[in-house]
């Protein structure tokens, strides 16, 4: 028996010290070294980058707010603003359409890198940043926040490009979840997005480049802007029985909302894919035109609210300040206007401005005591059931408002909203939008 035990010992002794020759050669490893050099250089310029494009972002909008000094300007500029940018993104551009989270997701299901920049370059990047930039300055319901997942995949593989690395899908997920921690603020939310939405599981072998990347970008971000919340820090909280009965009705309406919302997008998306094959720039450039003209249209009912991100009219529900009730059904029209119409441009931020009037719509239809926390209740609700990513979204509203007393109540709303969304709509929106473009480059 003793013998045993000395030659398990032994073994245990070799084993152990195998483990650490091996950890003092990766330590040593110039290749390895270069590896973390290329991750760490790429994720802090994601998270510089990001910070540079939130704040061209909200430049673009205050142009657009100086030139609109008449209402009626909007209806010639926002069509003509949108048909030069869908000309861009079709002639300079490809691949820089739409919110650029599809893009990302079909991305990491190719293995020919040429191919893959047809998706994901630095080209692209610029064309992406561009192409948003423009689109806000012409009134677009349109947000950032997708737009820098694809800058941050790209950015990332740029990265590994220049180092002469692979782990091409992995840098993938960790400039995306990159992206999302910079663009919100919200490193929790960056990691849950890798995770629920672009890989659909938890990969071991690439969460370490994640949380590595998410806290790089995150810091780079700290040290250009400081520490803050999307949406300022709210108190807000469910009192008493009315309050929580909002809960399950945000929840139903969020997810039927968010599921007609991805439904039409997913169907129309693929309508116009086979309408505009017959003259691809013309009718691109006419559809454009028309959906231009709608985002007009609806600025004008809206008195000007409907136009761009959203962000002011949201943030304003949740401090209190009450949106008129055509304030959520027209902004649901621009948003998905706006993302039919073939532009460059994100849904996160629009459908938190979607969810926070339809919040506000629930507050009053009830006579609630926590009007704040309801709006909150229904930007979870909706954006779970546009993105069909529960956790992903009452971990970004809750990282977004600071609200530390609303996690499970937007936790119940997003999954009662997901639940309710994926009866109607089995697809997921960004994952159903993926597949269209695999097959555009598999054409």
């Amino acid at each position: 028996m003793k013998c045993d035990a000395q030659t398990g010992y032994a073994k245990t002794f070799r084993m152990r010290s195998t483990a650490l020759r091996r950890q003092r050669l990766l330590l040593l490893s110039r290749r390895h070294w270069k590896m973390r050099l290329v991750l760490w250089g790429g994720a802090i310029a994601v998270g510089m980058v990001s910070v540079a494009f939130a704040w061209a972002a909200n430049r673009a909008q205050d142009l657009f707010e100086h030139i609109l000094f008449s209402p009626w300007i909007a209806l010639l500029l926002t069509p003509l603003g949108f048909m030069l940018c869908a000309w861009a993104a079709k002639t300079i551009f490809a691949g820089s359409q739409g919110s650029g989270i599809p893009q990302a997701i079909a991305a990491r299901h190719l293995k020919d890198d040429a191919v893959r920049s047809r998706l994901l370059s630095l080209r692209l990047t610029v064309g992406k940043i561009l192409l948003t930039l423009l689109g806000l300055a012409c009134g677009a319901s349109i947000g950032r926040e997708g737009p820098t997942v694809q800058v941050g995949a790209s950015i990332m593989l740029g990265a590994a490009r220049l180092g002469g690395i692979g782990g091409e899908r992995g840098l993938i997920l960790a400039g995306s979840a990159a992206g999302v921690a910079a663009a919100f603020n919200t490193p929790l939310a960056g990691i849950v997005f890798a995770i629920e939405e672009m890989s659909r599981a938890f990969e071991s072998r690439t969460s370490g480049l994640v949380l590595i990347a998410v806290i790089l970008a995150g810091l780079a971000s700290l040290g250009l802007v400081g520490n803050y919340s999307y949406f300022g820090h709210s108190a807000s909280m469910l009192k008493v029985t009315i309050d929580w009965i909002a809960v399950p009705v945000c929840g139903v309406l969020g997810g039927l909302l968010g599921a007609l919302f991805a439904r039409i997008v997913v169907r129309g998306t693929a309508l116009i894919r086979g309408w505009t094959s017959v003259q691809p720039l013309r009718r691109a450039l006419l559809l454009a035109g028309v959906c231009g003209l709608i985002v007009a249209l609806c600025g004008f009912l809206s008195n000007g609210s409907t136009y761009g991100t959203g962000y002011d009219a949201a943030r304003g529900a949740i401090e209190g300040h009450a949106l008129a009730s055509s304030y959520a059904p027209l902004k649901f029209l621009a948003t998905l206007a706006s993302s039919l119409s073939g532009i460059p441009g994100g849904l996160f931020a629009p459908s938190l401005s979607v969810g926070a009037g339809l919040g506000e719509i629930v507050a009053r239809l009830l006579g609630v005591h926590a009007v704040g926390a309801i709006v909150l209740l229904g930007m979870a609700a909706y954006f779970s059931g546009v993105v069909q990513a529960p956790i992903t979204s009452f971990v970004i509203i809750g990282e977004m408002s600071g609200a530390d007393g609303m996690v499970i109540p937007l936790m119940l709303a997003a999954v009662i909203a997901y639940g309710v969304s994926k009866s109607f709509q089995r697809q997921s929106l960004y994952h159903a939008l993926a597949r269209n473009f695999l097959a555009d480059l598999k054409a």
